[in-house]
């Protein structure tokens, strides 16, 4: 009987799996310190199960085949080595430039848009320009750190606009979050992360930006002593798949993996909320001050912030003013519907 089990064991290892599906990913394999990893984690347990085996799922976790913009590339090229990856705002819109309208300040009031604009049919359309542009199929868009970032500085609590002029803040290398900076008072000095904290310890940059998990586990409380949530911009990660890939696959076969990210995105949004929940709490903890802007000194700043921003998109990067009127407009009508529809439901 022993020798019948390590025959069958022999046969099952050597039959290989009809489609293999690798994907990359920067953050760690770590099921409780990000929210993308433990999706792509269900991802390949739906998937695997629900193709008998046949679409057999590899995770390469922690930047392991290299940078967002590296594993973009391997993905375009026919996903022959590498299927799919998670790439961040910066990086997606190297590829697909028109992604860069997402990078609009105070886009969002509140997660609920937010998942409901990047899980909705218009931005899903959308996303269909990245298949002619860059052989991309978009699965999902995950929230990249929680989605909302919060300033952190030396120099004072920031309670209004105001309270921004004369600040230097550190910016990641993208002229969308400059043009904002500056509109808003301050200025920006665009450095890349491994420069960050030398900047902030030797005051090259009074400040910077960042998700309140990217704050508290990198320290940034040992180099800053304020910090405020303002969510003036909303950090996210598109998840694509080789469009050549996709389409070598049965029709039954697409089917699973489309549907199985859905259920995977919606896990991980969850999972980033309450992340960023339990780190914009121990933001209170560690620094010396913490403040969560109202919306109505939101608003202010969205009012001088926006107009910059749009300006520096259509003149400077070159995108259609009516794209980026659509896109805004789109949200806003998420901004007024779903707290009617929520009202309608469970209120009356």
């Amino acid at each position: 009987m022993a020798a019948g089990i390590v025959a069958t064991l022999g046969a099952t290892q050597a039959q290989a799996a009809e489609y293999e599906m690798a994907i990359a990913t920067l953050l760690p394999e770590n099921l409780t310190n990000n929210s993308i990893y433990p999706a792509l984690v269900h991802f390949k347990e739906l998937v695997e199960s629900r193709t008998d085996g046949e679409v057999e799922i590899s995770i390469f976790a922690g930047g392991q085949m290299g940078s967002e913009v590296e594993t973009g590339s391997q993905v375009q090229s026919g996903g022959r080595a590498l299927q799919s990856t998670i790439l961040t705002s910066g990086a997606m819109s190297s590829f697909y430039p028109q992604y860069q309208a997402v990078t609009a300040p105070f886009l969002f009031d509140d997660w609920r848009q937010a998942w409901a604009f990047f899980d909705g049919e218009w931005f899903a359309d959308f996303m269909h320009g990245a298949v002619e542009q860059a052989d991309m199929r978009y699965l999902g868009t995950f929230d990249d750190g929680g989605g909302f970032v919060a300033f952190t500085n030396n120099e004072r609590l920031i309670k209004t606009v105001e309270d921004l002029e004369g600040l230097n803040i550190r910016t990641e290398e993208n002229p969308a979050h400059v043009a904002t900076m500056q509109a808003l008072g301050a200025s920006a000095t665009p450095l890349p992360w491994g420069e960050l904290i030398t900047a902030l310890e030797t005051g090259l940059a009074d400040g910077q930006f960042n998700a309140p998990v990217i704050n508290t586990t990198y320290g940034l409380d040992e180099v800053t002593d304020y910090t405020t949530l303002t969510g003036h911009v909303y950090n996210s990660a598109s998840w694509v798949v080789s469009e050549a890939w996709f389409q070598e696959l049965p029709e039954e076969y697409q089917r699973v993996v489309t549907n199985a990210a859905r259920e995977a995105v919606t896990l991980s949004h969850g999972a980033s909320a309450m992340l960023a929940t339990a780190s914009w709490q121990k933001s209170c903890e560690l620094f010396s001050e913490c403040y969560i802007m109202p919306t109505e000194e939101r608003q202010r700043m969205a009012e001088v912030a926006r107009p910059a921003w749009k300006t520096w998109i259509v003149d400077d990067f070159g995108l259609d003013a009516a794209l980026v009127d659509d896109l805004l407009s789109q949200v806003d009508s998420l901004r007024q519907s779903l707290p009617e529809e929520a009202y309608a439901r469970y209120g009356q």
